[in-house]
Protein backbone atom coordinates (compact mmCIF):
# COMPACT_ATOMS: atom_id res chain seq x y z
CA UNK A 1 0.00 0.00 0.00
CA UNK A 2 1.76 3.30 -0.77
CA UNK A 3 1.48 6.73 1.02
CA UNK A 4 -0.96 8.30 -1.01
CA UNK A 5 -3.60 5.70 -0.66
CA UNK A 6 -2.93 5.08 2.92
CA UNK A 7 -2.66 8.88 4.76
CA UNK A 8 -3.28 11.57 1.55
CA UNK A 9 -6.55 12.54 0.20
CA UNK A 10 -6.77 12.79 -3.74
CA UNK A 11 -9.07 15.73 -4.36
CA UNK A 12 -10.53 15.29 -0.87
CA UNK A 13 -11.71 11.88 -1.59
CA UNK A 14 -11.49 8.49 0.73
CA UNK A 15 -8.41 6.80 1.60
CA UNK A 16 -7.41 3.65 3.01
CA UNK A 17 -7.01 4.86 6.49
CA UNK A 18 -10.48 5.41 6.72
CA UNK A 19 -11.86 2.82 5.08
CA UNK A 20 -9.83 1.06 8.12
CA UNK A 21 -11.19 3.41 10.50
CA UNK A 22 -14.42 2.82 9.31
CA UNK A 23 -13.97 -1.25 10.06
CA UNK A 24 -13.72 -0.47 13.70
CA UNK A 25 -17.36 1.27 13.66
CA UNK A 26 -19.30 -1.98 12.20
CA UNK A 27 -16.91 -4.14 13.71
CA UNK A 28 -15.27 -5.30 10.40
CA UNK A 29 -11.63 -6.61 9.50
CA UNK A 30 -10.98 -6.20 5.92
CA UNK A 31 -7.59 -7.33 4.76
CA UNK A 32 -5.12 -4.93 3.15
CA UNK A 33 -5.67 -5.86 -0.45
CA UNK A 34 -9.94 -5.43 0.08
CA UNK A 35 -8.99 -2.13 1.56
CA UNK A 36 -7.42 -1.44 -1.95
CA UNK A 37 -10.04 -2.72 -3.89
CA UNK A 38 -12.39 -0.61 -1.76
CA UNK A 39 -10.24 2.39 -1.89
CA UNK A 40 -10.67 2.22 -5.79
CA UNK A 41 -14.34 1.90 -6.01
CA UNK A 42 -15.02 3.97 -3.27
CA UNK A 43 -13.51 6.79 -4.65
CA UNK A 44 -15.15 6.07 -8.38
CA UNK A 45 -17.72 6.07 -6.61
CA UNK A 46 -17.41 9.23 -4.50
CA UNK A 47 -16.41 11.02 -8.12
CA UNK A 48 -19.75 9.97 -9.12
CA UNK A 49 -21.99 11.14 -6.43
CA UNK A 50 -20.18 14.50 -6.96
CA UNK A 51 -21.12 14.46 -10.54
CA UNK A 52 -24.77 14.19 -9.32
CA UNK A 53 -24.76 16.87 -6.60
CA UNK A 54 -23.54 19.34 -9.84
CA UNK A 55 -27.00 18.80 -11.17
CA UNK A 56 -29.12 21.53 -9.89
CA UNK A 57 -32.63 20.28 -10.13
CA UNK A 58 -35.03 22.03 -8.53
CA UNK A 59 -37.56 20.13 -6.07
CA UNK A 60 -40.41 21.15 -8.22
CA UNK A 61 -39.53 19.06 -11.15
CA UNK A 62 -41.33 15.93 -11.08
CA UNK A 63 -40.28 12.66 -12.05
CA UNK A 64 -40.37 11.42 -15.19
CA UNK A 65 -43.08 9.39 -16.49
CA UNK A 66 -41.23 7.37 -19.00
CA UNK A 67 -37.57 6.67 -20.48
CA UNK A 68 -36.29 7.91 -23.69
CA UNK A 69 -33.03 7.84 -24.09
CA UNK A 70 -33.00 9.46 -27.61
CA UNK A 71 -30.83 12.46 -27.91
CA UNK A 72 -33.17 15.59 -28.70
CA UNK A 73 -33.88 15.76 -32.59
CA UNK A 74 -33.23 11.93 -33.09
CA UNK A 75 -35.55 9.60 -34.80
CA UNK A 76 -36.40 6.02 -34.99
CA UNK A 77 -38.31 3.78 -37.27
CA UNK A 78 -40.54 2.67 -34.36
CA UNK A 79 -43.92 2.46 -35.90
CA UNK A 80 -45.68 2.13 -32.73
CA UNK A 81 -44.08 4.68 -30.81
CA UNK A 82 -42.72 2.65 -28.57
CA UNK A 83 -40.38 4.91 -26.73
CA UNK A 84 -42.88 7.64 -25.61
CA UNK A 85 -46.91 7.87 -24.37
CA UNK A 86 -49.04 8.21 -27.69
CA UNK A 87 -51.77 9.67 -24.88
CA UNK A 88 -51.27 11.52 -21.66
CA UNK A 89 -51.68 8.99 -18.80
CA UNK A 90 -55.27 8.18 -17.69
CA UNK A 91 -56.51 7.23 -14.47
CA UNK A 92 -59.44 4.65 -14.25
CA UNK A 93 -62.43 5.06 -12.62
CA UNK A 94 -63.56 3.04 -9.41
CA UNK A 95 -66.69 3.34 -7.13
CA UNK A 96 -66.82 5.43 -3.95
CA UNK A 97 -65.07 2.65 -1.49
CA UNK A 98 -67.08 3.17 1.64
CA UNK A 99 -65.41 3.87 5.16
CA UNK A 100 -65.97 1.53 7.56
CA UNK A 101 -66.48 2.24 11.19
CA UNK A 102 -63.31 1.48 12.53
CA UNK A 103 -60.78 3.47 10.14
CA UNK A 104 -58.07 0.91 10.75
CA UNK A 105 -60.42 -1.41 8.54
CA UNK A 106 -58.74 1.12 5.52
CA UNK A 107 -55.08 0.21 6.55
CA UNK A 108 -54.85 -2.24 3.80
CA UNK A 109 -56.88 -0.72 1.13
CA UNK A 110 -55.20 0.01 -2.39
CA UNK A 111 -53.54 3.49 -2.77
CA UNK A 112 -56.38 3.85 -5.46
CA UNK A 113 -59.09 3.65 -2.88
CA UNK A 114 -57.26 5.77 0.25
CA UNK A 115 -56.65 8.72 -2.77
CA UNK A 116 -60.41 8.52 -3.78
CA UNK A 117 -61.48 8.63 -0.09
CA UNK A 118 -59.01 11.80 0.43
CA UNK A 119 -60.26 13.40 -2.65
CA UNK A 120 -63.91 13.59 -1.65
CA UNK A 121 -63.61 14.39 1.70
CA UNK A 122 -65.09 11.38 3.26
CA UNK A 123 -61.55 10.78 5.08
CA UNK A 124 -58.89 13.52 6.08
CA UNK A 125 -55.12 13.06 5.30
CA UNK A 126 -55.02 14.00 9.20
CA UNK A 127 -57.28 10.74 10.01
CA UNK A 128 -55.46 8.69 7.65
CA UNK A 129 -52.00 9.33 9.64
CA UNK A 130 -53.08 9.54 12.93
CA UNK A 131 -54.02 6.09 12.19
CA UNK A 132 -51.57 4.50 10.42
CA UNK A 133 -48.99 5.73 13.39
CA UNK A 134 -51.20 4.21 15.90
CA UNK A 135 -50.46 0.87 13.86
CA UNK A 136 -46.90 1.57 13.49
CA UNK A 137 -46.70 2.46 17.11
CA UNK A 138 -48.71 -0.55 18.47
CA UNK A 139 -46.52 -3.29 16.09
CA UNK A 140 -43.17 -1.93 15.91
CA UNK A 141 -42.07 -3.73 18.75
CA UNK A 142 -42.49 -7.07 17.22
CA UNK A 143 -41.47 -6.19 13.28
CA UNK A 144 -39.69 -3.51 14.30
CA UNK A 145 -40.29 -1.36 11.24
CA UNK A 146 -39.37 2.14 11.50
CA UNK A 147 -36.07 3.41 12.73
CA UNK A 148 -37.10 7.35 12.67
CA UNK A 149 -40.84 7.60 13.74
CA UNK A 150 -41.22 11.46 12.33
CA UNK A 151 -44.64 11.87 13.92
CA UNK A 152 -44.35 15.76 13.92
CA UNK A 153 -43.66 16.19 10.57
CA UNK A 154 -46.03 13.53 9.16
CA UNK A 155 -48.70 15.20 10.82
CA UNK A 156 -47.71 19.07 9.85
CA UNK A 157 -47.55 17.18 6.60
CA UNK A 158 -51.33 16.10 7.15
CA UNK A 159 -52.70 19.65 7.96
CA UNK A 160 -51.32 20.83 5.19
CA UNK A 161 -52.95 18.46 2.96
CA UNK A 162 -55.93 18.86 4.49
CA UNK A 163 -55.89 22.75 4.32
CA UNK A 164 -55.13 22.71 0.34
CA UNK A 165 -58.28 20.45 -0.09
CA UNK A 166 -60.20 22.88 2.16
CA UNK A 167 -59.06 25.45 -0.56
CA UNK A 168 -59.99 23.33 -3.43
CA UNK A 169 -56.00 22.41 -3.99
CA UNK A 170 -55.46 19.08 -4.86
CA UNK A 171 -52.57 17.38 -6.57
CA UNK A 172 -53.23 14.44 -7.73
CA UNK A 173 -53.88 10.39 -6.73
CA UNK A 174 -50.69 10.38 -3.72
CA UNK A 175 -52.26 14.50 -2.35
CA UNK A 176 -52.71 13.89 1.73
CA UNK A 177 -51.06 10.27 1.27
CA UNK A 178 -48.93 8.73 4.34
CA UNK A 179 -46.19 7.39 3.61
CA UNK A 180 -42.27 6.17 4.56
CA UNK A 181 -39.17 5.62 3.12
CA UNK A 182 -37.98 2.42 2.80
CA UNK A 183 -34.00 2.05 3.98
CA UNK A 184 -32.98 1.60 0.38
CA UNK A 185 -34.50 5.43 -0.86
CA UNK A 186 -32.11 6.86 -2.82
CA UNK A 187 -32.01 11.23 -3.29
Amino acid sequence: MSQNEDETQINGGITVKMIAEAEKIHDLNFTDTERKQMFERLNERLENYEKLRAIKLDNRVPPALYFDPRPPGIKTHCRNRCMSPVEPIKLSSIPLPSVPSDLEDVAFYPLTHLSMLIRTRKVTSQQLTEMYLRRLKRYDPYLHCVVTLTEELALIQAKRADDEMAQGIYRGPLHGMPWGAKDLLAT
